[in-house]
């Protein structure tokens, strides 16, 4: 019998509780291509891999055959940086907004 992809990662995204949403948000694609992975029979590797890095989980136990032991390329589901490139983004306008806000106390401060 073959497994279901897209159950299978259905069910442990949910275990790891993450919402459809925030799924699709870090993987830069809409609800409804979230929605239409998890009906999918079959996964490509890329899309296990991608949301085995936003959920926190290693897949290599479920789809032992997209995972293979390489040399050069490690699989590490704890990278934040790899799992959430978003994030980068929301940093580099985070740390203008706080230099700006400083500026402006110090600013009123001064008065």
């Amino acid at each position: 019998m073959q497994k279901h992809h897209g159950q299978i990662v259905e069910i442990l995204v949910r275990k790891k509780g993450f919402s459809i949403t925030e799924l699709a948000q870090h993987s830069d694609v809409s609800r409804s291509v979230v929605y239409q992975w998890f009906n999918r029979k079959e996964l490509n590797a890329d899309i296990i891999h991608r949301i085995g890095r936003i959920v926190d989980h290693d897949f290599s136990s479920e789809f032992p055959e997209y995972f293979q032991k390489r040399t050069n390329d490690t699989y590490d589901p704890r990278n934040r940086e790899t799992m959430r490139p978003n994030q980068t983004r929301v940093n580099v306008w985070k740390d203008k907004y706080i230099i700006l806000l400083e500026q402006y106390i110090q600013l009123l401060s001064t008065e």
